[in-house]
């Protein structure tokens, strides 16, 4: 999906870059749908067919490199339109690439004898090393020594951002970079063996030069400890986890690195307890589990509550953990709800993760078995084991770029509330009402009997932070309406929906959430623009979460839409993650 994306030509990428949205959406308006995929697919072949300086820089990489070329490219590749030379790393991700970036500069300078420190920096997905500006001349010889052995690409930095395209460490323009700038990013660029993942200096270690003045080392740009340092200060060892939340604190120890004591401490924003995450998940297509359900009828109020649709399973998990993995690698535990299944692929005797059946955390026997995804989610607070803050996913919620515990948690504990343009309907209950708004309808009644407020807005349906405590006071405080809805098999016109909506509402009115913004996408696989929608989300790769529903299937379209949602996730997660079995299991 990845070659031949019509979204991802550059010239698509300019003209959405230098045209106004506004006048995008006329001109959508008014040149045909099919048109204009046309257009954008002949662009796509142009760009492709276009190989004459990628096979120029082709041979230049492979005279300056020949060991990365050895093996027909299975070491080395070109990227970005050819521009630049990627390491092909089948394990490719961006702490790995930071890690990686950081050890590479770090010895580096070690080799050099440039003394060094580390720097707690604005951004949390990139390592930040301060040098004195004397040393400026050794650091330039350092970069392009490193880049002998290994492609190392070299910008600007000015504030937080790089500017300007990216040279090599040993080139004329790379040489002149860290000669004149004020800080540089230096780094690799990885890809995946399949070539649809590229990663690059955004993962990168940035090179700042402190400027010498008195008995003070003064830093060229804001971070967030200090603005001086005295040019004697002692240095301290600290694990690189300490300076930024994007860490593995989990599952591997990280590298010490030299820093000094103001940016050793923890600060007032940093998320310190652990983060767990449950997912809720169900293969409908199952022979077993259809048995066991049909004994219940059709089952559901509404013909939204009863579809297939919400059973079909397009092995989303899979790439859900894929994106959990690459994206969030703090997360400690990850815990999987299920009713006697599990997922064929999945590795059970993985440390990190757990499956968990419905029974361990119902305990009401005659609430089982249930198909109410309501009832599920009123009992995951009951899973043992379980961190007190934890997050909440559906298989069809995904991260789609990196993010930190502080994304969805402050540092004391609260939690962040994803508020949704989409509104629940003002008019009274009624059967013909969809179990979202129902269910809506129901918590609005409630808190406006708690509180005195009216809520009228959804959540995003973004990955729920949640915290165990303040689900545990909700079933206390509304625990008829809690075990009705644990109760009821199906969803019902009387379910509350507790993860998704209501704890959200009840902690920020107790004084336990607090609203905010999460760069999200909502696409929905039953409308006519979704393969077009799927490859701008592709090509950009800007969101920081998304989720791909299909609340309503008539069966017609399901094997297509999977073919083209399968093609769409493996080009966005290539990369499996730990939890899978090297050899899955068959069904």
């Amino acid at each position: 999906m990845t070659a031949l994306n019509p979204e991802a030509s550059s010239a698509v990428g300019a003209y959405r870059a230098l045209l106004p949205a506004s006048l995008r959406r006329t001109i959508a308006r008014r040149v045909p749908t099919g048109l204009r995929a046309f257009v954008k697919r002949l662009l796509r072949r142009i760009q492709l067919g276009m190989g004459l300086s990628r096979a120029l820089r082709a041979v230049r990489a492979r005279r300056r490199w020949p060991h990365l070329f050895a093996q027909g490219e299975r070491l080395a590749a070109l990227v970005d339109r050819g521009s630049q030379i990627a390491l092909v790393r089948p394990t490719a991700s961006p702490l790995g690439l930071r890690e990686a970036n950081l050890e590479l500069v770090v010895s580096a300078l070690e080799a050099a004898g440039v003394d060094h420190f580390a720097v707690r920096g604005t951004s949390e997905f990139r390592t930040c090393l301060a040098v004195s500006a004397t040393d400026r001349a050794r650091v330039g010889e350092a970069v392009a020594a490193a880049g002998r052995s290994t492609p190392l690409y070299v910008a600007r930095c000015e504030g937080p951002d790089a500017h300007g395209r990216a040279a090599l460490g040993g080139s004329r323009r790379g040489r002149a970079t860290v000669a004149e700038a004020s800080a540089v990013r230096v780094g690799m660029v990885w890809r995946d063996p399949g070539g649809s993942l590229s990663l690059g200096l955004e993962y990168g270690c940035d090179i700042e030069f402190w400027r010498p003045e008195d008995d003070r080392l003064v830093a060229p740009r804001p971070n967030r400890t200090t603005e001086y340092v005295a040019a004697d200060a002692p240095h301290v060892l600290v694990p690189v986890s300490r300076l930024t939340g994007f860490a593995a604190l989990h599952t591997r120890r990280t590298r010490a690195v030299r820093t000094i004591v103001p940016c050793s401490v923890p600060l007032p924003e940093d998320v310190r307890f652990p983060v767990d995450v449950v997912y809720t998940w169900v293969d409908g297509n199952d022979p077993a589990w259809q048995e066991r359900r049909s004994r219940y009828g059709d089952g559901g109020y509404h013909a939204e509550s009863a579809n297939a649709a919400r059973y079909i399973s397009r092995d989303e998990l899979r790439y859900s953990l894929r994106a959990l993995e690459q994206h969030a690698p703090w997360v400690r535990r990850i815990y999987l709800v299920t009713d006697r299944q599990r997922p064929h692929w999945l590795d059970p005797r993985h440390p990190r993760i757990r499956v968990v059946d419905h029974t361990e955390i119902f305990d009401d026997a005659d609430a089982l078995p249930t198909y109410n995804s309501h009832a599920i989610e009123s009992r995951l607070h009951h899973i043992d084991g379980l961190s007190e803050q934890f997050l909440y996913f559906n298989d069809d919620m995904f991260l789609g770029r990196p993010v930190t515990p502080q994304d969805f948690f402050l540092s004391n504990g609260m939690t962040r509330v994803f508020l949704s343009p989409s509104q629940v309907p003002q008019w009274e209950l009624s059967l013909g009402d969809r179990p979202v708004d129902a269910a809506g309808k129901n918590n609005r009644r409630i808190l406006e009997a708690s509180f005195g407020s009216t809520i009228v807005q959804k959540m995003r349906h973004a990955p729920y932070p949640l915290r165990r405590s303040v689900l545990f006071e909700i079933e206390r405080e509304f625990a008829e309406q809690h075990r009705a809805t644990m109760l009821s098999r199906f969803r019902s016109a009387t379910d509350i929906s507790i993860p998704s909506s209501l704890y959200h509402y009840y902690a920020y009115f107790t004084g336990r959430a607090v609203p905010s913004d999460i760069e999200f996408a909502y696409l929905d696989l039953a409308r006519p623009e979704i393969e077009r929608r799927l490859g701008i989300l592709l090509a950009r790769r800007d969101r920081q979460a998304f989720c791909i529903n299909d609340t309503v299937s008539d069966g017609r379209d399901t094997d297509r839409q999977s073919r083209m949602l399968s093609r769409f996730l493996q080009a966005y997660y290539p990369i499996p993650s730990p939890f899978e079995l090297k050899e899955p299991q068959e069904r």
